[in-house]
């Protein structure tokens, strides 16, 4: 699957991976030789939590590098602000409780939702997302669709 994410994301996202790759395993390292010193590996309980800790640190590891690998990287800086896109905000109607909310669409790693902080990759934000004042979407939601008014993009 592909997120789309901007470069600030990708920025993070190897500052991580660096992180992780250099500081964090030369950690884990010590604290594997230091616990291992301590006698019988098999019922050393500060042991199998650095092995833990080293499988842990290796998924983080794997997992950024396959978001930084199949990432779409957009420019947020030249999108056009009259439309909904990435990092863009909107006021919104719900339509079938008539409440208005200010709704963001961020990446996947920004999303935050129950502070209408949305990722373009979920279903409201690919119904929103291209989309300008005044236009009605049809979101199908897996609980169930739900008809969203664009009122301004802000």
């Amino acid at each position: 699957m592909k997120n789309i994410l901007t470069e600030e994301n990708i920025s993070k996202l190897k500052e991580e991976l660096e992180y992780r790759m250099t500081v964090k395993r030369a950690e884990i390292a010590k604290e594997k030789m230091e616990a291992a010193a301590h006698g019988d590996r098999s019922e050393n309980a500060e042991y199998k939590e650095a092995c833990a800790n080293y499988r842990e640190n290796d998924n983080r590891i794997q997992y950024l590098l396959t978001m930084i690998s199949t990432a779409i990287v957009i420019d947020d800086k030249s999108i056009d602000r009259s439309v909904l896109g990435i990092n863009c905000k909107a006021r919104v109607k719900f339509k079938e409780d008539d409440e208005e909310e200010i709704v963001s669409l961020v990446t996947t790693l920004d999303a935050e939702p129950e502070n209408m902080i949305i990722s373009i990759e979920s279903e409201l934000g690919k119904a929103l997302a291209g989309k300008k004042d005044g236009d009605v979407v049809e979101v199908n939601a897996p609980s169930g669709a739900y008809t969203v008014e664009i009122l301004e993009v802000l």
